[in-house]
């Protein structure tokens, strides 16, 4: 066979490869890389009163679910009722209303449940993209100290939230209880 033909053919053959194996992998399984680490910051007007402005900071402080959503986003309609059991089982749930009208977002919340205690309204998708927001909706898990623990791209579903959510929310929340601060008389104690 002559070389020209067979360098175009071995590149052809190699490219069809990767794009047959790209496509082949689940957006849902891609690692990351905020696992781990601080939640970004960011600063952004609530959805219920742009007179007041949020931060990374009201997302913390207890372990809690920061979720990623839009009206225009059929998905996170679907999970909601899900969304709604874990609000009314105590498990506090914060989000970004993300790349959304606000005036859609807030009659969606009018005529339906809101399972949210915060919502930042991210109507650029700035803070979407510091997040590594890949699509709606999206779903973290942040600790007490506000480190990312846990990241899921695209719908929650009851499975999901048995096998894998609810059991890090508790070790989580126990983790956080052994950790308490202690007192100033600890703490005097503790440096004597």
């Amino acid at each position: 066979m002559n070389r020209r033909l067979l360098i175009p053919l071995v590149a052809t053959v190699a490219l069809l490869g990767l794009l047959y194996l790209g496509l082949g992998i689940d957006s849902r399984d891609l690692p990351s890389p905020l696992v781990g680490k601080p939640a970004p910051p960011f600063v952004l007007e609530a959805l219920e009163d742009a007179e007041v402005t949020l931060t990374e900071q009201d997302f913390i402080g207890e372990v809690a679910l920061v979720n990623v959503w839009a009206t225009w986003c059929s998905t996170c309609r679907a999970e909601k009722p899900l969304l709604m059991e874990l609000a009314q089982g105590d498990i506090p749930i914060h989000a970004f209303n993300y790349r959304d009208e606000r005036e859609s977002a807030l009659r969606y919340l009018s005529v339906s449940d809101n399972p949210y205690r915060t919502i930042a309204y991210d109507p650029a998708g700035d803070a979407g993209i510091d997040w590594g927001v890949y699509a709606t909706p999206e779903t973290y898990v942040l600790d007490a100290e506000g480190v990312i623990r846990y990241k899921r791209i695209g719908p929650l579903t009851r499975q999901l939230l048995l096998d894998e959510v609810l059991p890090l929310v508790e070790k989580l929340r126990a983790e956080s209880l052994r950790e308490e601060p202690l007192g100033s008389e600890a703490r005097r104690v503790a440096q004597s």
